[in-house]
């Protein structure tokens, strides 16, 4: 427990402080995009009315982890509505999170592999209702928290210097097996696994396309789809599988003594400092790395900072003046284009 008390208020911090400004700065290029065009609400490319929900999940996230940083450092003091509402927002967010990312993958897949129409990419109404099933789904799945979110005193130190530690947790009722052990694989499933899967088919198709592509468009987009993919999995993946440990170990599929215990209980945690680091490595991959985001928001930084501090970014944003494309800014090109044009 003393490593968790000096661990997790550092990293909870740190992400809280990357994920504000990153998904905070993505959200202001996208409301300045938006007022340079016209439609309403449907205005926007399908891929910016995911990044556009991907980045207020992430923020929302983020906004609940300084909370839990207080209450690892010292302990939770902000009552049971408190715990119950922060613990409820981690789950919404953190489940929807994946899923726009999975939709993002799908939407890409579609404009790629498909070619889908001009006039369906252009109704982004059809992505707005699908954001807002996913958030209705997630909602229900973040009742359990709602549910079963309490304040509990929790002892820590070593043997003979015991104190209570008030942390806010989820508390199942007793002899209820089938929950402790039925949401983590709930999680595993619609947390990981289905998002994992939709994500490696849709960019294997979307590779496997782009075998006319120049070698150098390829080479490039092989990069970043090795980078998507490997960043889902290196942040999800230990967690995911701790969880499933615990829940074979509950079930007395895996034996083990308190060492063990122990070993799962502090992987558990550090995993999951690891899948919420991915909160604020999507603004990264998802938006700086685009090729009219990073023109966007040159633009916005030559409003707010005047002709001179523009002038040193020429070299970061400068080249994407030379091609003046139409579509999701952030695309490389348009959505038709042969080549991978999420982040290019």
């Amino acid at each position: 427990m003393d490593f968790t008390r000096s661990y997790s208020p550092v990293v909870y911090s740190l992400v809280f402080v990357l994920a504000l400004l990153g998904n905070i700065l993505v959200l202001c290029v996208l409301m300045r995009y938006r007022t340079s065009q016209t439609g309403g609400a449907c205005s926007f490319s399908l891929t910016d009315t995911f990044l556009l929900h991907l980045a207020v999940s992430d923020l929302l996230l983020a906004l609940t982890l300084p909370l839990f940083a207080v209450q690892w450092a010292h302990l939770w003091v902000f009552g049971v509505t408190a715990c119950k509402i922060s613990g409820a927002l981690f789950s919404l967010n953190r489940y929807s999170g994946i899923l726009f990312l999975a939709c993002i993958s799908f939407d890409r897949y579609l404009a790629i592999v498909h070619a889908v129409s001009t006039g369906w990419k252009r109704n982004t109404c059809h992505a707005q209702i699908a954001c807002a099933l996913i958030w209705i789904v997630c909602f229900g799945l973040s009742g359990v928290d709602i549910a079963f979110r309490q304040v509990v005193k929790m002892e820590v130190g070593r043997s003979g210097d015991h104190q209570g530690l008030l942390v806010c947790q989820t508390v199942f009722p007793h002899s209820s097996l089938q929950w402790e052990v039925g949401m983590p694989l709930v999680n595993l499933v619609l947390g990981f696994g289905l998002p994992l899967l939709v994500m490696l088919y849709c960019y294997i198709r979307i590779f496997r396309s782009l075998c006319n592509a120049s070698r150098r468009q390829k080479r490039k987009s092989l990069h970043l789809i090795v980078s998507l993919v490997s960043m889902f999995v290196l942040c999800w993946a230990p967690y995911n599988s701790f969880q499933l440990v615990e829940s074979l170990k509950k079930l007395g599929m895996i034996s083990g003594g308190c060492q063990f215990g122990r070993t799962v209980d502090i992987g558990i945690l550090v995993s999951e400092s690891m899948g919420l680091s991915h909160c604020a490595l999507n603004p990264l991959l998802y938006g700086f790395v685009g090729v009219k985001f990073r023109r966007e928001l040159t633009r916005m930084c030559k409003g707010l900072l005047g002709q001179r501090f523009y002038t040193g970014m020429n070299g970061w944003g400068g080249q994407s003046r030379a091609r003046r494309t139409t579509g999701s800014f952030s695309s490389a090109e348009s959505e038709n284009t042969s080549h991978f044009s999420v982040m290019a």
